[in-house]
């Protein structure tokens, strides 16, 4: 593929998640990467910062999916129902990318620096869900504990769904997660 084609920021992912896999994080370089996508370091360098943030994608849109989700729930649900929107609209955002995060968990699981990374991620998420929440009128103490109780239902949920052999529906799931913290609760 010549380097102007388009998809450069996926052909870069797919070739940085292959390369990590065959040869570790970080035995892997930028120009590893680029060569192997068809691309220059320069238009690596366009779209991401380093080759850490290969794995870890926009964090806006990500982050979007959750918040969104609370923001459109009816107006009159409690923060639980909206963080359970939230959790079901985060899963249909993962359909069809199984094989995908199965294989990109394997590269984390096996780097203590890219685990350090998720939860920077999974911070900014709970982050932006408390704000989603507290948009809708939730006090801060409520909302900052149902984005924590959001954040543990779908990680806990995404864990459970890569160690899984086949796809399955990742929102049920971490609807059913969260009903086992409601459980745990009473």
């Amino acid at each position: 593929m010549g380097r102007w084609e388009p998809g450069a920021r996926q052909r870069l992912a797919d070739a940085a998640l292959g390369l990590f896999l065959e040869r570790g994080y970080e035995a892997t370089t930028v120009a590893d990467i680029a060569a192997r996508a068809g691309l220059t370091e320069r238009t690596f360098f366009r779209q991401y910062s380093d080759k850490r943030e290969v794995l870890f994608g926009d964090p806006i849109e990500y982050n979007a999916v959750f918040t969104d989700a609370v923001a459109a729930a009816p107006a009159d649900a409690s923060p639980l129902d909206a963080i359970t929107a939230a959790l079901r609209a985060a899963g249909k955002w993962f359909e069809g990318r199984h094989p995908y995060a199965r294989r990109r968990a394997a590269v984390i699981d096996a780097n203590p620096a890219l685990q350090e990374r998720e939860q920077v991620k999974r911070l900014h998420l709970t982050e932006a869900v408390a704000a989603a929440l507290a948009g809708r009128g939730v006090s801060a103490a409520t909302a900052a504990l149902a984005a924590e109780l959001a954040t543990v239902s779908f990680h806990q949920a995404f864990a459970r769904w890569v160690a899984l052999g086949e796809e399955s529906d990742l929102g049920e799931l971490a609807v059913a997660v969260l009903a086992e913290l409601r459980a745990l609760a009473a």
